[in-house]
């Protein structure tokens, strides 16, 4: 089989390790990819949503599967593009069609689909720029911290914690007056702030069964403790030590099957990921988000621990005879520490040459804002540059690993998290 892996990041990176161990992979291509990807595939040069462009890649590649990586293409309606286009509608596309894809594209759109299926989540109430006032007043009603999320894309920065209430209706009025997300929080989404440990929860769907993946816990914040703001992710861990047999049943039946039998009822197409931003309150799991693809720097330890060929299951996904196929889940732990540029996440400098790469054996280094320069060196290309992953027989002992490895890498303004794994 031919592939064409849809991004630019570590998830891309990792699917096309991945992918490229599996004996039914023929040739790989990335659009656009990276210096990672670069290595183990062909990448091409081409924008994410330009779908024409995309079209001519898979027709003159003789592609017979895209994997989407980023929400921006699966939310603007790739799938929906090739099954309507004759040339196209043979080929495999992962990642749900359009309807499908509000799940992440419209927190409010989520947060409906929710209440609508019993699924466990923040109480919340939508607001507009016509009812304002009532925004405030809802706003009054919780007690701090108060949660404002913008309802459409924002690139992960959509989603504001704020402790003090006239700072909170202040930014309500930034988001919904002066557009401070722009199109993305238009509408914006209020809900009462749930105290516990957050964890990612991917389950891969064919539309009609479904398999769990191996549980994931991230690190958003910038700053050692969970301090500072918010990013992409700093880094990640699989397996989740609190998230026991009788946990994982919760998770279950409390909010994966009501989400798979709710895109059942409501007619919602899906063939690929949904990864579930969960979070652990008292004893009991509720939904923060959900996502309709794979989430980074969790890709990073959840592929490198799956054993299954990632293509076979992708290929029962068309067939729709997933709930026949077995997962199975490398025994030992994985874990990947984020290095990113100095500066991220605020405003920070590309183009630093990175060294020491070469000198990493007992990890895995997943590119994610890095490229090949003019004069062949790695550089880097974005905030988020490379994820270092590694095994151990603990998630301490990865993350150790991890560590050692990050000793022999080097670019200018390099950082990244010392205390992954802490609160554990």
């Amino acid at each position: 089989m031919n592939i064409l892996i849809i991004g630019s990041g570590g998830r891309e990176h990792t699917l096309a390790w991945k992918i490229d161990q599996s004996p039914l992979c023929n040739q790989i291509f990335v659009a656009p990819g990276n210096s990672g990807t670069a290595q183990i595939a062909t990448n091409i040069a081409v924008k994410v949503n330009d779908f024409e462009a995309i079209k001519t890649i898979v027709i003159s590649n003789d592609i017979n599967m895209v994997i989407v990586g980023p929400e921006d293409p699966l939310v603007n309606g790739i799938h929906d593009f090739f099954i309507s286009d004759n040339d196209l509608k043979h080929v495999s596309v992962i990642g749900p069609q359009k309807a499908a894809a509000k799940l992440e594209g419209s927190k409010a759109f989520a947060k409906q689909f929710m209440s609508r299926h019993d699924i466990p989540t923040a109480k919340y109430k939508s607001f507009d720029v016509n009812n304002l006032d009532e925004g405030y007043l809802f706003l009054e009603t919780l007690m701090p911290p108060y949660v404002l999320k913008a309802d459409g894309l924002a690139a992960g920065k959509g989603v504001l914690i704020l402790h003090d209430l006239n700072e909170a209706k202040a930014e309500l009025k930034a988001m919904l007056v002066d557009a401070k997300f722009g199109q993305a929080s238009t509408k914006v989404v209020i809900e009462e702030f749930l105290d516990g440990i957050e964890l990612s929860c991917f389950v891969l769907t064919d539309g009609k069964s479904y398999k769990i993946l191996p549980m994931a816990k991230d690190y958003k914040r910038i700053g050692e403790g969970d301090t500072g703001l918010n990013t992409g992710g700093m880094g990640a861990i699989s397996p989740v030590p609190f998230v026991d047999n009788d946990f994982l049943n919760k998770i279950e039946t409390q909010i994966v099957i009501p989400t798979i039998n709710g895109l059942k009822k409501d007619k919602l197409p899906y063939k690929g990921f949904v990864f579930i931003g969960l979070i652990k309150v008292g004893d009991q799991p509720k939904v923060i988000e959900y996502n309709v693809r794979l989430g980074d720097p969790e890709t990073e330890v959840v592929l490198p621990r799956l054993k299954t060929d990632l293509l076979v299951l992708f290929n029962s996904l068309r067939l729709e005879t997933l709930g026949g196929m077995t997962i199975e889940v490398d025994d030992r732990a994985a874990a990947t520490v984020m290095l990113v540029s100095g500066g991220y996440p605020e405003s920070y400098q590309k183009e630093k040459v990175i060294t020491g790469l070469d000198n990493v054996v007992n990890s895995i280094p997943f590119h994610a804002g890095a490229k090949f320069d003019s004069n062949n060196n790695i550089v880097s290309s974005g905030g988020r540059v490379v994820a270092i992953t590694s095994y151990g027989k603990s998630y301490q002992k990865a993350i150790e690993k991890s560590y050692q490895s990050i000793s022999k890498i080097q670019f200018e303004g390099m950082n990244y998290r010392k205390d992954i794994g802490f609160d554990l």
